[in-house]
């Protein structure tokens, strides 16, 4: 089955609430009728009330609850939750008053008040007005000190990771993760499996190094990465470090590391790097002609998704779904 249509028809079978915070974007509308209609999720819709009563008579929002931060009787109840937060931080009553004024911090503090499952925006605000105030107020997941992202790279006429599906990460936010920071993210990529596929996750820690083949600092991260992802997470199958042809060709695998759990049948890949992550993936999408779904953002107490500004109407349903599994 189409990975997509598999995702959505998964989230239909326990659907989360999913605010999405861009109601003034007709795709984003659009996106919500749709989302309501096949039952992927719950959706709370942000913005004006009156323009999106207006939008309605476009399309069919019943069912989609509809808020407006300026006018919500929670604003004060937000507000103060985003002062306890942050009061350390210099932040002040007034300021979080203004602050929940704006559909992103309102949405954001949403999630952090249990009042919904999850959020996805960025059809028309810029990933760092995204996720500033989710770093700033639902922070971390407990035991993750670093948000990350994965593309799930669906490659054609593969038999590699689980028949062509391959999790790459991080390839998209964090430059240089040390030792500690690459087992975290690890970590948050084998969940990130779990919660979208139904196979057991087989994490690679790359190198261009296999077991000692190479001796240098850049590989020396990586051992250490993978003793502390053991550590952590010692019913992970895992193992590292790994040339990728090592992690993925059965062949190869056996001889350049025999007896490795996850070595030629790895289908999670953590780079050690952004250079190597997002250089790799923009690859294999060019050159395999592989989608790549994502980034999916990771590592957060509760799921936030961004998207691209210039995001299609499916994808956001797309996205909406993702954020909904993983909200389970």
């Amino acid at each position: 089955m189409d990975f997509i249509k598999k995702i959505r028809e998964r989230a239909t079978t326990s659907p989360k609430t999913i605010v999405l915070p861009e109601g003034s974007d007709e795709r984003v509308v659009k996106a919500a009728e749709i989302i309501t209609k096949e039952k992927i999720a719950r959706v709370v819709l942000l913005g004006n009330v009156d323009n999106l009563k207006n939008a309605s008579k476009e399309f069919e929002l019943s069912g989609v609850e509809i808020i407006d931060p300026e006018l919500s009787p929670k604003a004060e109840e937000y507000a103060t939750l985003l002062y306890e937060v942050r009061k350390n931080k210099g932040m002040t009553m007034e300021k979080a008053r203004e602050l929940v004024k704006n559909p992103i911090w309102y949405g954001t503090l949403m999630v952090k008040n249990n009042d919904v499952d999850g959020m996805v925006a960025g059809a028309v605000t810029a990933t760092g007005d995204v996720f500033r105030p989710a770093f700033q107020i639902v922070k971390t997941a407990p035991g993750i000190g670093v948000v990350s992202s994965a593309f799930m790279m669906i490659v054609p006429n593969c038999e590699f990771g689980s028949n062509g599906h391959i999790l790459f990460a991080d390839c998209a936010i964090n430059p240089n993760p040390d030792a500690k920071q690459l087992a975290e993210i690890a970590v948050s990529t084998a969940k990130t499996w779990e919660s979208l596929m139904d196979d057991e996750p087989r994490v690679a820690m790359l190198s261009f190094s296999t077991k000692g083949s190479a001796q240098n600092e850049m590989v020396d991260k990586v051992v250490e990465a993978t003793k502390i992802l053991k550590q952590q997470a010692p019913n992970l199958l895992s193992d590292g470090e790994l040339q990728a042809d090592a992690a993925l060709v059965p062949k190869v695998a056996s001889s350049k590391a025999p007896g490795s759990p996850v070595a030629g049948r790895a289908n999670i890949l953590v780079f050690p790097d952004l250079n190597a992550g997002n250089i790799g993936y923009k690859l294999v999408q060019r050159l395999a002609k592989a989608e790549a779904v994502g980034p999916i953002s990771q590592g957060l107490a509760a799921p936030i998704n961004d998207l691209s500004r210039g995001c299609s109407v499916e994808d956001i349903v797309n996205v909406v779904a993702i954020t909904s599994l993983q909200a389970n």
